[in-house]
């Protein structure tokens, strides 16, 4: 709904026109993160019990990385998302990460440059993004850049 979709054209951070289908992520795929050993998913209710926002975090030696990190298009622009982050950013510092890091599609420059305004860099690295055959087709090539932030100058 976030990215995916004609739902997701209502927020600044659709994938629509990149990829097609309306599916990002399946229910087994959401069981599968949550099983992952120092896995957790935050979310953000503006009424209890609809969730408006979420982010999975997932600790990986002395670094976490952030992903599935979405607001409801209808939600984006109210600084949800700036909500989310910090709260991801706490709970590193409480798990005493080193840093944040993340992928994101190479070509999504608007939300490129918003995680950089939140002190988010580009590490220079990139990785496929490969069509797995349930969350859409790729409507042009695509890769990952790969984004971090350090959590040590906190």
């Amino acid at each position: 709904m976030a990215y995916r979709g004609e739902s997701s054209r209502k927020g600044w951070t659709t994938e629509a026109d990149l990829i097609g289908g309306d599916q990002r992520t399946t229910e087994p795929q959401l069981a599968e993160f949550m099983q992952i050993p120092g896995s957790v998913f935050l979310k953000y209710e503006t009424v209890p019990g609809q969730v408006d926002g979420c982010v999975n975090l997932q600790l990986q030696g002395n670094r976490i990385y952030l992903g599935m990190f979405s607001v409801n298009p209808d939600m984006q622009g109210s600084g949800i998302g700036k909500k989310i982050l910090k709260a991801a950013e706490e709970f590193a510092g409480k798990l005493q990460a080193v840093s944040i890091y993340m992928s994101v599609i190479s070509v999504r420059k608007e939300l490129i440059d918003w995680y950089q305004r939140q002190g988010y860099a580009d590490t220079g690295e990139r990785k496929p993004f490969h069509e797995d055959g349930i969350t859409g087709n790729h409507l042009r090539p695509l890769e990952f850049m790969m984004l971090e932030k350090s959590m040590l100058a906190k």
